[in-house]
């Protein structure tokens, strides 16, 4: 257990995190990919095709990962936010901050591809309904965090802000998963759940877990190149770094 506490006391300086982040990319990045691929030969040429919903039910295997994603990667933020709130960490407040564009990504694409979705299905591309409006109100919540960091000059003002804001919106997570249950919505309940047997087909099942793993690592990999970017930007002036370059030169 000391050895662990010790790794990880390690690592929570940027100047050690630095390198380990660099070498952990590319093998997430090529994770991703693979997955990716097998996902969707999965999802598009070896699922059969729905019953009732036809080809068109395809962009499930897109949609209901990064749905997942939106809300998984908002979760992970909040953790590393209050860790920065409450311990006055720096390399917290900078991993909130590199997780936060790939969050709004992911619940663009989540709206994007419901759209696409609902209008076949439903008949409209966009109806207010529970879950669809609770997942535009994450959008509006990663957009605030970044726009709220990008307005502060401060990095360490900034991170404080922004911990807050990510902290009041988790609320919002519990609302769309369980919007489908508490109110009348055109959604669908969950096809997976932790608490049961999944409900869609073992075919359709491993296409959609290979899309999550996919964007999983996709996450990891754009995250940690990201929180590299941060931490050249915030520590361009400190003496492990001007040390990194000239061995590097």
């Amino acid at each position: 257990m000391e050895i662990r506490v010790n790794t990880l006391l390690k690592y929570s300086s940027p100047r050690t995190f630095y390198p380990f982040a660099g070498k952990l990319v590319p093998w997430f990045a090529v994770a991703a990919a693979l997955f990716a691929i097998a996902g969707l030969f999965v999802g598009f040429f070896i699922a059969p095709t729905d019953a009732q919903q036809g080809e068109g039910y395809r962009i499930i295997f897109v949609h209901v990962p990064v749905s997942w994603m939106s809300m998984f990667i908002y979760l992970v933020m909040a953790i590393w936010a209050g860790i920065g709130l409450a311990l006055n960490s720096r390399l917290s407040g900078m991993m909130a901050s590199a997780l936060a564009p790939t969050g709004a990504i992911f619940t663009f694409l989540s709206l994007w591809t419901g759209a696409l979705w609902g209008k076949p299905m439903w008949g409209a591309w966009w109806v207010w309904d529970a879950r669809l409006t609770s997942e535009l109100i994450l959008l509006f919540l990663y957009l605030g965090f970044i726009a709220l960091q990008s307005a502060i000059d401060d990095p360490r003002r900034a991170d404080k802000a922004g911990a807050v804001l990510v902290l009041s919106g988790v609320i919002n997570l519990p609302i769309i998963y369980f919007s489908v249950q508490w109110w009348n919505t055109l959604h669908q309940g969950a096809s997976v759940s932790l608490t049961k047997a999944p409900s869609v087909a073992s075919v359709m099942l491993t296409g959609m877990l290979l899309m999550v793993a996919a964007c999983w690592m996709y996450a990891a990999a754009t995250s940690l190149a990201r929180i590299r970017c941060i931490i050249l930007e915030r520590e361009q002036h400190a003496d492990w770094l001007q040390e990194l370059r000239e061995v590097r030169q």
